[in-house]
């Protein structure tokens, strides 16, 4: 049997003043440990003193869905949440071949969980952040993912701030087992009474519902949320009303939604996560489109959605009803704008953070005060919104990812060049 090793590479610079980490391990042979190779990449917002917490952005099963989320931690648009709340933000890569059985891994408690845990470990003396390795946790999952978080709550519930379910929960998978069924995960996963505090987002796709392939992953999420919200879990339901099981525009829903949980639940210091008063957040019907503060809501609060705080509410709202949010804000201007003379003309490089709310959509090249270009020049997203660093189908840049640069060809140095951001929803910084 061969140990579990870990290659630990050079921090690297990334976009957005931050610093990016990386651990591989190969696959083990041994028992309760991961028969796949994994890898974890950590984005680390600069000059961070102390990480307060970990935003994990977990793939789906199968082997396109790792290959994307190799940019995870490069996401500009995450990178600002985690910038925003001293937290860390980390792509897990779990190197599934495509035919290879997902439970290998989705389940983690076959070694994903301490695969897991030893890469927050290792990340963190890696970093110089050691407190990694107890930080709490907000967890995202698509498909798979979503069904690694599901069982990983059973096990840690006390460390995991919030989830974000994408298209994916094992809770089906278990109930049958626990009825004594053939199903797909075992042993049966009992839920500790600790487990329903956690503040949860169901988000399946509204087509998804009655698909061939993939109906299990609305059934299922609709199932977890009565089961969860009959015990008192503080959950939502939240239908994407555009897409299938591909991930679409629900970042800018579940970014609002972290970004809610992480005011309500981390402290100033320790790891020790606040409990929620559910008594302060707002209601909605299961498959409604209007919420109201939980002391006016006049529905059976028992199979209601709960929603944190009143923004989310409204971007809740917006989500189920559009797929998307919306945004009034202009995106923050860039920064650190330079200019070099090439033999082809004169380069532009600049640097920029996300617009919390909406995203990066382009950025407008000024040269003495004309547009000259855009970058990118075209815009084009199969997935949602167009955005400057492309989305996949499971909410990661696109590869190679995109470079703040701009060549004015012929140019000649003197003028005077700006830059300009433009958000998801076209509104230009100033």
């Amino acid at each position: 049997m061969r140990p579990l090793l870990a290659l630990l590479l050079l921090p690297l610079a990334v976009l957005a003043d931050g610093t990016k980490h990386t651990v591989t391990y190969p696959a083990s042979e041994s028992p309760g440990e991961l028969a796949l190779a994994a890898t974890y990449n950590l984005w680390i917002p600069e000059g961070l003193k102390r990480v307060r917490g970990v935003i994990v952005h977990q793939h789906g099963c199968g082997e396109g869905s790792n290959k994307g989320a190799v940019t995870a931690a490069d996401d500009l648009h995450w990178q600002a949440l985690a910038r925003k709340w001293d937290c860390a933000l980390l792509g897990p890569v779990i190197h599934q071949p495509e035919k290879a059985d997902c439970r290998l891994w989705s389940d983690p408690r076959k070694g994903s969980g301490k695969a897991f845990l030893k890469a927050l470990k290792d990340l963190g003396q890696a970093s110089g952040h050691p407190e990694l390795a107890e930080a709490p946790w907000c967890l995202w999952g698509h498909s798979g993912g979503g069904s690694w978080a599901s069982i990983l709550q059973a096990e840690h519930p006390e460390r995991i701030i919030a989830i974000w379910f994408r298209s994916g929960t094992a809770y089906a998978y278990w109930q049958n087992e626990a009825d004594g069924k053939p199903g797909r995960y075992g042993p049966p996963v009992v839920l500790p009474p600790e487990a329903y505090g956690i503040p949860m987002v169901a988000n399946p796709g509204v087509k998804e519902n009655g698909d061939k392939r993939f109906n299990g992953a609305w059934t299922g999420a609709v199932a977890m949320f009565k089961e969860y919200r009959r015990k008192g879990a503080p959950i939502a339901f939240a239908p994407d009303p555009l897409t299938s099981h591909q991930t679409g525009d629900q970042r800018y829903a579940s970014i609002a939604f972290f970004d809610a949980c992480l005011a309500l639940r981390l402290p100033e210091s320790g790891n020790a996560l606040r409990k929620i008063d559910q008594s302060k957040g707002w209601l909605a019907p299961l498959l409604g489109d209007e919420a109201k503060p939980a002391g006016a809501y006049a529905g059976d609060k028992a199979e209601s959605c709960w929603l944190p705080d009143a923004a989310f509410a409204k971007a809740w709202t917006e989500y189920v009803k559009t797929g998307a949010t919306n945004d009034s804000t202009p995106p923050p201007a860039p920064f650190h704008v330079a200019t070099k003379a090439l033999p082809e003309g004169v380069e532009v490089t600049w640097d920029a953070h996300a617009d919390f709310e909406s995203g990066l959509r382009q950025f407008l090249i000024k040269k003495d005060g004309q547009v000259i270009g855009r970058v990118p020049e075209k815009l084009a997203n199969p997935f949602g919104r167009p955005l400057f660093q492309g989305v996949t189908y499971g909410d990661t840049p696109t590869q190679p990812l995109a470079a703040m640069r701009f060549v004015d060809q012929g140019a000649k140095p003197g003028s005077k060049y700006e830059v300009v951001a433009v958000n998801s929803v076209g509104l230009e910084s100033r």
